[in-house]
Formats: C-alpha cells, sequence, structure tokens
C-alpha cells in the first residue's frame, strides 16, 4: 500500500565518537567520558542527512507544512539522555541540530530605532532541549538502578551458552592480552575490552599500526554477543527489553500528537546512547528478519519512524520505519512485527501497549524497588536499616524510640505556643489572644486578623 504524505518523524539518534567509556560488568554504571571532534562531526552529517531528506520540499520523504529554513520550536522537540556518556550525547545533539537547521541571515529582528540585528554566528538558530537526567526521568536510562535487571544480566552471564562462547573465545582472549593493558578479559567484559580497542584504534595511531588485522572485528563480535544477550529478552515485556520498553513511552506519545491536527508538533527527535535500539529490534520482532540488528549500532546510527497519512477514502495513519547504521549509509526500510508494508498507527500502539513503561512508578515496578529514582530516599545514609540482631530487642527499641519522638514533638509545641503569645500594649492583666490571632482597635470594634 502507498503511503506517499509524511506527516511526521520521530528520530531515534546514537551519540557520535567519544572517548573510552567503561561500564560496570553488572550495574551498567558507566564511567566518564567525552566527545570528539570527529563525534560531533558524526553527529553533524546526520542532522544534515535528515535536513536533506525531511525538509527539503523536493525530497519525497518532505514533512509536509513544516518550517524548513526558520525553525518553528512549536513543530520540533527534542529530548537528550544525559545519564551515562552524558557530555558525548548532549554534545551529539547540539551538533545534529546545527546540522539539521543551520545558520540562517533570515534569523534576525528590526528593533525599534530601525537597526537589524543579525543572530550570532551570521543566524545562527538556538533550538531549547528537554534534558532526561535518570534522577527523575528514567525514560531514556532506565536499565541502571535496577534490581530486575541486574538479576537479568547475573541470569544471562551464567547461563550455559553464554559460558559456552567464553569457552570458544579462549584463544582469541590469550593473543589480545598484549593490547589491553592489564584489563580483565571476559566475556563479561567484553564490551568494555572492545570500547577501549576501538577507541585506540581510532585516536591512536601506534595502537593503530601494531593491532593485528581481524582483531577489531572478533572483539566487536564478542561484544555484539554479549549487548545482545543482556538488552533483550523472549518476552515483549520482558525486563531485558527495558531500555525500549521506556524509550518508546516517549514515541508513542510523539507519534499520537503528530497524527492529532489540533497539535502543531512534527518532528521529535530523541537522542541517546545504543541500548535502546537493541531492545527495540527484539520487542517489535525486527531482529526476526534482520538478524544483523541483533548488535551495537555504530556511532551516528539513527532509527526514523515516519508517520504517513493513507490518501482518502482511507483516513489512517501508517508508520515506516528505517534505519540507518552509522554515517556511510542510507536509510533501508525494516518492518516491525512480521509486516510487510507499513503498519498502522492503531495496530502498533495495540501490541506495545502492555510492555510499555509509561512513568517511574511503573519502572519501580518493573525493576522491584521501591525508590522512583533508582536510589535510597536519604542519600548518605546506608541502604539496610542497623539492627541489633535480635526481633524482640528491635521492636522494643522501636516502640521507644516513637514514643519519645511524640512525648518531644507534644512539649516543644507547647513551648513554641508560649514563645508566640503576643501581648497588646496596656496593663499586664490584659488576656493575651491565641497565638494565631491579634486583636487590635478598628473604628473602635474588634477585628481578628490571622497571622
Amino acid at each position: 500500500m502507498s503511503h506517499p504524505e509524511v506527516q511526521g518523524v520521530v528520530i531515534l539518534a546514537r551519540n557520535g565518537d567519544r572517548t573510552e567509556c567503561y561500564q560496570h560488568p553488572i550495574t551498567q554504571k558507566p564511567g566518564y567520558t567525552q566527545s570528539t571532534p570527529l563525534g560531533e562531526v558524526q553527529a553533524h552529517q546526520l542532522g544534515s542527512y535528515l535536513r536533506n531528506l525531511y525538509l527539503d520540499s523536493s525530497s519525497p520523504s518532505y514533512i509536509r507544512g513544516i518550517h524548513s529554513d526558520l525553525v518553528d520550536l512549536t513543530e520540533v522537540h527534542v529530548r537528550v539522555k544525559v545519564g551515562g556518556e552524558g557530555a558525548s550525547v548532549f554534545d551529539s545533539a547540539t551538533a545534529l541540530l546545527q546540522g539539521l537547521f543551520p545558520p540562517n541571515p533570515a534569523n534576525r529582528i528590526t528593533l525599534a530605532n530601525e537597526t537589524t540585528i543579525v543572530a550570532p554566528l551570521n543566524g545562527y538558530q538556538y533550538i531549547p532541549v528537554e534534558t532526561v537526567e535518570p534522577s527523575n526521568d528514567r525514560s531514556l536510562e532506565p536499565w541502571t538502578d535496577c534490581p530486575a535487571f541486574e538479576k537479568h544480566v547475573q541470569d544471562v552471564q551464567n547461563s550455559a551458552e553464554f559460558k559456552e562462547a567464553e569457552r570458544k573465545a579462549q584463544p582469541f582472549f590469550s593473543s589480545l592480552r598484549d593490547f589491553v593493558f592489564g584489563r580483565e578479559i571476559s566475556m563479561e567484559n567484553m564490551y568494555n575490552i572492545w570500547d577501549f580497542v576501538n577507541s585506540e584504534l581510532i585516536h591512536n595511531r601506534t595502537y593503530a599500526h601494531r593491532l593485528p588485522p581481524t582483531f577489531i572485528e572478533q572483539a566487536r563480535g564478542y561484544a555484539n554477543m554479549r549487548e545482545n544477550a543482556i538488552f533483550s529478552d523472549k518476552m515483549m515485556g520482558g525486563i531485558g527489553n527495558i531500555a525500549s520498553r521506556t524509550a518508546l513511552s516517549s514515541i508513542l506519545k510523539a507519534l499520537q500528537r503528530i497524527a492529532f491536527n489540533g497539535d502543531p508538533l512534527q518532528l521529535m527527535v530523541i537522542e541517546t546512547t545504543y541500548q535502546p535500539f537493541i531492545s527495540f529490534f527484539h520487542q517489535t520482532g525486527v531482529v526476526d528478519s534482520h538478524p544483523e540488528l541483533g548488535a551495537i549500532p555504530d556511532f551516528g546510527s539513527a532509527l526514523a519512524i515516519e508517520l504517513r497519512r493513507a490518501p482518502p477514502p482511507d483516513a489512517r495513519d501508517f508508520l515506516r520505519f528505517k534505519f540507518r547504521n552509522g554515517t556511510h549509509e542510507d536509510f533501508q526500510t525494516i518492518h516491525v512485527f512480521k509486516h510487510h508494508e507499513d503498519i498502522p498507527l492503531t495496530e502498533f500502539i495495540y501490541r506495545l501497549e502492555n510492555s510499555v513503561i509509561d512513568s517511574n512508578r511503573e519502572w519501580a515496578q518493573a525493576c522491584s524497588t521501591r525508590s522512583t529514582t533508582g536510589t535510597t530516599w536519604f542519600r548518605g545514609l546506608p541502604e539496610r536499616t542497623p539492627t541489633t540482631g535480635s526481633t524482640l530487642a528491635d521492636v522494643t527499641l522501636g516502640v521507644f524510640l516513637a514514643l519519645f519522638v511524640v512525648c518531644t514533638m507534644f512539649f516543644a509545641g507547647k513551648a513554641i505556643r508560649r514563645r508566640r503569645t503576643v501581648r497588646l500594649r496596656g496593663p499586664e492583666d490584659h488576656l493575651s489572644t491565641p497565638a494565631s490571632e491579634v486583636i487590635v482597635p478598628l473604628r473602635q470594634e474588634k477585628g481578628r486578623f490571622p497571622l
């Protein structure tokens, strides 16, 4: 079925190249990293590519009616993950927007004194972004501080298949030892090994000249095997798919807004890291027909979800999915849920509605944690409450402390009320008012004013 008219697009983009970033093998908490000029160029190239595809009126995928020269901020919304790899992701979002909406001399204003002012850098367009921090919004980094996901990681790494893969990899691990400088070589740590080797290969000329052929491909292959197993699940709503289950909440809301004629939104950009891509391809069944997508996407990769409207008399909205791995390929159309054509928006929502996580509360339930931020409510305090080792003693101590607190609050309250008593000027035998009222003369009547 042909749906030539693009009403809007949601873009899921991966950050560009960065320095090495260590991730804990179990908790997946990342270390420090920063973007590189190469990564910023990759993100800028992606932005320019998207501009030519969706903002050029001569393109067959042009978003109908969108303002392409000067950005209309009601038509564009940008969300940026600022948890793990935060600096790199934020810089990539900035570079992508520079390519998507480049400087335009028409970005100017004429003042009351008839002076014309052009924005800096010959009309640079400043586009605000919504930063998504895991401390208050789990939609773009749900896998950290998640006990259920940590258990999933341990289960994967203790599985027979994982142990067998590690056994077969031992000859390669032995050969690689001289090129990782003391880092632990194991399947559990394979992502970090590959990330180090890849980073050195790109940025260190001496290292690149020494690394034997095929080593980077083998390291990438084992890293893909591990990450694909960890960020996937046999069940659509399984904990292994949590990276896409939360990201899809933003995606579905954006698609519904684009489909509603009364909402001006036409383009949503979500800048993030690699994890949601793997989970999305598993959750929607894309890996069944494209098994090569069960892997870490390259820097600067992007998934485009186009909302297309059917021609009359069919008034339904359809979705077309396109993926671009890295910055050296064009978008390739992929199909979700074993469809061989565009899928109706209503069907896509229906298939996912029971697996999508829409709030921090739902995230906490899925992660088997009581905290909606993933951290203890009182930072700095231990997660376990100290005990005496005796249940009876603990209960007695608890009751005593509760009575002590109540009594303290009671006597403190009485003392505060006595101190707040207000006395008017005059003889000492005048009655004082209650702490919440003051009596003042007003036209020879008594008026009461709350404090």
